[in-house]
């Protein structure tokens, strides 16, 4: 008898994309009075949470995630720092309504779900080597901090970078200790400014957009990326273009009026873009039109 060879393939499995994995609260850390960075690690032990927890892995900086708080709902809250071998996710956000308020409460143990990742991310891999400019208003480092972070594991594969970092007040800057720590970093040049100083204060006061003709940085071999109020980024736009980089070569984060992740409720659209599937990452010269227009 002549035995067949059977061959075996593997089977992968698929999550559902509305279906949140289980995870839980590893530490909790206040950035500021209304700020906060959230680490979480899986917990669940099927496959669909298994599935899920190798796409978390896989995240690409730039893209986001739905955090549940059970009992209140979900919101979408970018990953402020990618998941390494120790699997564990961050997310850094502000209390500004009912969920992300409750999700303030949270201690360690405690169980949240995660949807995602979802969206477009920024182009590191497009950026080696360039020069690279980041550009952050408020709680928008959180989302580039996964730039950063890649930036300085692979420095030799990139030329000059810049971080140019913009806070309501001293008492706003996120990331204070790791910004001290950057800033010692050979070959990154890092600029923090504040709109309102203190007496203590001893930086720069005044928008972030004001620091853009004191930096140096070849335009016709730069990336730029741009994470923070709108209104901020279109006057950095402006700046930018004025010293030479061309709208493909700026990269803005929308994030915003994000509902479901998938492109179902409309709520994120955004002209004939949704932010949450076609972005939240653009690239300027894609959406240069709509940033222009009022009401959009």
């Amino acid at each position: 008898m002549i035995m067949e060879e059977i061959t075996y393939n593997p089977i992968t499995v698929e999550t559902d994309p509305m279906i949140p994995a289980i995870y839980r609260v590893e530490s909790f850390v206040n950035e500021t009075a209304d700020t906060f960075t959230i680490t979480l690690s899986p917990s669940g032990k099927t496959d669909d949470d298994l599935a899920a927890d190798e796409k978390q892995h896989n995240a690409e900086p730039g893209q986001f995630n739905m955090l549940y708080v059970f009992g209140m709902g979900e919101v979408p809250i970018s990953i402020s720092a990618g998941a390494d071998e120790t699997r564990l996710l961050t997310h850094t956000t502000r209390a500004v309504g009912a969920i992300t308020k409750a999700m303030s409460a949270l201690k360690v143990g405690d169980m949240v779900g995660v949807r995602g990742p979802f969206g477009s991310c920024w182009p590191v891999a497009e950026a080696k080597g360039k020069d690279v400019v980041l550009v952050a208003g408020g709680i928008g480092l959180a989302p580039l901090r996964p730039v950063i972070l890649a930036l300085l594991a692979r420095r030799s594969d990139f030329g000059r970078v810049v971080i140019l970092y913009g806070a309501r007040t001293p008492k706003d800057i996120i990331f204070s200790e790791e910004l001290k720590a950057w800033k010692k970093q050979p070959g990154i040049d890092l600029y923090v400014t504040v709109d309102r100083g203190t007496k203590a204060w001893r930086g720069s006061v005044g928008v972030v957009t004001r620091l853009i003709p004191q930096i140096t940085f070849d335009p016709a071999n730069t990336v730029a990326m741009l994470c923070g109020p709108e209104i901020m980024m279109h006057f950095t736009i402006d700046a930018l273009q004025k010293r030479g980089l061309s709208g493909s070569k700026i990269y803005v984060s929308m994030e915003r009026n994000m509902k479901c992740a998938v492109g179902l409720c409309g709520h994120c659209q955004f002209g004939q873009h949704f932010i949450c599937k076609d972005g939240p990452v653009f690239t300027y010269e894609r959406i240069a039109g709509l940033m222009r227009k009022p009401e959009i």
